[in-house]
């Protein structure tokens, strides 16, 4: 195959949602068509001893949530498909905010029972701001929940999406009949016992014959009639250059989880969504079809074999061929680096790729040489923008709890915190560490992996912290910005970076700071330079 074959033939997306709406069973079913699993486990069920492929975690398969972003790659009539499933807490936010820089396209998962959640709308409004391309599919119809016209007018009101069904629902929960797949004319009858299989559709060009009240009943055929010809009077025609743009979100109707509807949206996806786009890089437009290779690191993980302590850089190939053992240069250590064992991914198993285009996800093993945000290229000086580090909302001193293990608890911070779980602040006044996270969670998380992976255990203490601002003076040698180290001394810190750090206690300090000392500036994320 030429290499424009290839990058049309790669579609990678992200799944995005609120907790519990289903991601991750909608990736699993994705994986079931893809042929790639026989037989799928929900996150949530104890009769499948399988738990699910992509939560490869200890800490995820104990509380049945996604706490890292997961790489999985399959192929379905002969396009590439490479998904990322996120992390839908809000605790884990930063982490899914970062995939989202990867993606080509976007799927959104909405619970039908509980409608459009705050975190959606949040997710939702980053692919606005950088119109990725979105589907929508609304989940769990085999559940009560509320009216499709209620749910449509709910996605464009609370999300601001123009919205246009190519499914539509036949009753749901108890009276749920099955699924009329508008985008290809067929009628799908549900039945709920082939959760782990797949299922056949019937074709119905025209929704007028009798035929249609024999397999689903009069009342109900009727019912679908009126709603159909109300989608095509409400809603507008769907448009492939519009929703390319990102002006249109075309919906489907499912059950994950039955795997009911999965199949629709896997047909529709694959003719629709687009190939690998072009990117923005801070110096110019990198097109994928350039020969000359570039990309870079969205994620780090640490420990994905607890045996062997290795480290994981997650790269997106923005354009050219990624070959194993080619020199290529990493731009901000300004060195160049050869791959002997670049992997792709299948949830937990990886196997060595000899080469990749663009649109692919390679893992290449780190010794740390990589941080978040890093290019790779083949000599020219490109650096790809939008990783943000965001200031944390939650602050807690590190304590050792056991003081003989002490290497192994710098270490485990060290590494972790390049993965970008967390941000790492050492105070200026007497050198202790203090933890930021985005939420809560994440302390257990990492309290978690610092015992099992490093087996080091630490304890924590609060810090009445409201932000931590990254400082820049105009000028390092006057007068004024000497007077604010020597006043704030007790409150401030570098970061990982070596940055100036200013951890202020409230809202009305950053006030005050900023208005006796004028010539220091304070910004909420570390990219102000």
């Amino acid at each position: 195959m030429s290499f424009l074959e290839e990058i049309q033939r790669r579609r990678t997306f992200g799944i995005i949602s609120h907790p519990d709406a289903g991601k991750t069973t909608l990736t699993e079913k994705l994986l079931l068509f893809g042929g790639a699993i026989q037989e799928a486990g929900a996150v949530k069920n104890n009769k499948i001893k399988k738990g699910a492929t992509s939560d490869f975690m200890e800490i995820e398969r104990q509380r049945g949530i996604s706490v890292a972003t997961s790489v999985l790659a399959f192929i379905y009539k002969n396009k590439k498909i490479n998904i990322l499933d996120t992390p839908g807490h809000k605790d884990f936010a930063e982490d899914t905010f970062r995939t989202l820089t990867a993606v080509d396209s976007v799927i959104v998962v909405i619970d039908v029972a509980k409608g459009v959640e705050e975190q959606t709308e949040k997710l939702v409004e980053v692919c606005r701001m950088r119109k990725i391309p979105m589907i929508v599919f609304i989940n769990k119809l085999d559940r009560e929940g509320k009216d499709a016209f209620d749910l449509l007018d709910e996605v464009e009101q609370k999300l601001g999406l123009r919205v246009t069904p190519l499914s539509f629902p036949i009753g749901m929960g108890y009276d749920f009949k099955g699924i009329y797949n508008i985008y290809g004319k067929k009628l799908n009858v549900f039945s709920a016992d082939n959760k782990q299989t797949v299922s056949e559709g019937v074709e119905f060009n025209d929704i007028s014959v009798p035929e249609l009240d024999e397999i689903i009943g009069g009342t109900a055929a009727e019912t679908l009639r009126e709603e159909l010809e109300l989608v095509e009077e409400v809603y507008p025609a769907f448009d492939n250059d519009e929703y390319l743009a990102g002006d249109l979100q075309p919906v489907f109707f499912g059950s994950a989880l039955n795997n009911f509807g999965v199949k629709e949206l896997l047909d529709c996806f694959i003719e629709i969504a687009p190939s690998p786009q072009p990117k923005k890089s801070e110096e110019r437009l990198v097109d994928s079809k350039e020969e000359k290779l570039s990309g870079f690191v969205f994620k780090i993980h640490a420990n994905m074999d607890p045996n062997h302590r290795n480290r994981l850089a997650f790269i997106k190939i923005v354009s050219g061929t990624f070959k194993r053992n080619a020199p290529y240069l990493h731009v901000r250590l300004n060195k160049k680096m050869k791959f002997s064992s670049p992997n792709a991914f299948f949830a937990e198993k990886k196997e060595i790729v000899d080469e990749s285009f663009p649109g692919d996800i390679v893992g290449i093993q780190d010794t740390g040489n990589f941080k978040i945000g890093d290019t790779l290229t083949e000599g020219e000086n490109l650096n790809f923008k939008g990783i943000p580090s965001f200031s944390p909302e939650h602050f807690r001193y590190v304590n050792n709890a056991d003081p003989l293990k002490s290497k192994q608890l710098y270490k485990g911070l060290d590494q972790l915190m390049d993965e970008g779980v967390a941000q790492l602040f050492t105070l200026d006044l007497n050198g202790r560490r203090v933890i930021g996270t985005v939420g809560a969670l994440q302390y257990e998380v990492i309290q978690y992996r610092l015992e099992h992976e490093y087996g080091a255990k630490c304890s924590y203490e609060n810090l009445p912290v409201h932000k931590a601002c990254w400082v820049e003076p105009e000028d390092p040698k006057n007068e004024e910005f000497k007077e604010f180290k020597r006043v704030k001394q007790r409150f401030l810190a570098k970061d990982k970076q070596g940055q100036l750090v200013f951890l202020a206690d409230s809202a009305f300090t950053i006030q005050m700071t900023q208005s006796k000392y004028p010539s220091v500036k304070l910004h909420f994320t570390s990219e102000f330079n």
